[in-house]
């Protein structure tokens, strides 16, 4: 007989790993007859999830760090987890720090053990994507629900895919018609990741294996310009990040091109991917997002395996990875031709603009905008 449980997934991880976490959500879900409760950190899980059927309500989390009696949000996260004692839970930690913070909160909720299964349990395959190695983890169960689960009749995509909601389709058309945009191709650029910013500013380049000289954005920005005339081109960035991007546009000739900052809350970020042209970031979060929702991307990737983490797309857009392991070990090793050229090589998006005219496109770029 079908089980009607609503598995309990815990990540502590950043955008980009909950992000990656859809297809085994949404395997759960057809496995368990329920939606997914998933406690995870930050306020993007709720954000992600809004409109996804796999995922039934997220149990907010802004930190694991600290002792548990110190940190008030965490014994509530664990009283949450107490009203779900009697469902499956997931663990998917694979580090040993963030563990050791998960199963003091399950034992503080009563969770039994056999209630419980852990990642870590499961070795990571050489050169296995971390979505494959999720989906490998969505086919054990707990001691406790064993001779329950129903064979599912086709595996689910290996990719997620994240839905758009009315209230961000809402907001982000308000939006574009506030600052003069609506009707026009974006082209959306990620230069920021998670370890640009420090207390104290914008941490050193050298410090920064996914750090791209501004220089270089600068001539890619120039280069889709004159290549997409017509579009807007958005340098993207989360609030904390919002002087750098500054510092960024202030190397651009942003008097004769269409280029601006915008400091853009997850769900308008969510809902301008589902209708950009296109995007080129980092190795990093919004990376992931963008193919989530179907944004043709380049990716510009440092010391990181893209067998682990190549975003991936469910609907099949354009996904173009630039550099990683073992070939490259820092972003500013990839020349900004080479990002010129797989932007321009991307497969057009349908619904979007055309890029330029067939007279325009023969024309050779300045060499300012091919120049590494």
């Amino acid at each position: 007989m079908p089980m009607t449980l609503s598995p309990v997934v815990i990540r502590f991880g950043r955008l980009g790993d909950t992000i990656l976490l859809q297809p085994l959500l949404r395997k759960l879900h057809l496995r368990y007859g329920q939606p997914c409760r998933l406690l995870a950190l930050g306020d993007w899980p709720a954000v992600l999830y809004s409109n996804q059927s796999e995922v039934e309500g997220c149990i907010p989390l802004r930190s694991q760090y600290g002792p548990m009696w110190l940190r008030p949000q965490r014994w509530r996260a664990a009283l949450s987890l107490r009203q779900l004692r009697d469902a499956p839970f997931y663990v998917c930690e694979p580090e040993l720090r963030a563990r050791a913070k998960v199963r003091p909160m399950l034992a503080l909720a009563g969770v039994p053990p056999e209630h419980c299964t852990f990642i870590e349990d499961l070795p990571l395959r050489p050169d296995e994507h971390w979505v494959d190695w999720l989906l490998r983890f969505g086919d054990s169960t707990p001691t406790a629900f064993r001779g329950q689960s129903v064979p599912l009749a086709r595996p689910p995509a290996a990719s997620p895919d994240l839905q758009v909601s009315a209230a961000e389709r809402a907001d982000r058309d308000a939006w574009l018609r506030a600052h003069g945009m609506s009707g026009q191709p974006l082209v959306l650029l990620q230069p920021a990741n998670k370890r640009t910013m420090r207390w104290n500013g914008v941490r050193q380049a050298e410090d920064d294996d996914k750090s791209w000289p501004a220089e270089r954005w600068a001539a890619l920005a120039r280069a889709i310009s004159y290549r997409l005339p017509q579009a807007q081109i958005l340098l993207c960035g989360a609030p904390a990040e919002a002087a750098y991007l500054e510092t960024l546009l202030a190397v651009m000739d942003t008097p004769s091109l269409r280029i601006d900052a915008a400091v853009l809350p997850l769900g308008r970020l969510k809902a301008l991917l589902e209708i950009a042209h296109s995007m080129v970031s980092v190795d990093t979060g919004p990376a992931h997002l963008a193919a989530a929702v179907g944004c043709p991307l380049v990716v510009l990737m440092g010391a990181r395996s893209p067998h682990l983490w190549k975003p991936r797309s469910a609907s099949g857009s354009a996904v173009t990875l630039l550099g990683g392991l073992p070939a490259v070990r820092r972003v500013d090793e990839i020349d900004v031709a080479q990002v010129i050229a797989a932007w321009r090589e991307l497969p057009a998006r349908p619904g979007a603009l055309a890029p330029a005219t067939a007279r325009r496109e023969r024309r050779p770029l300045p060499a300012a905008q091919s120049a590494g």
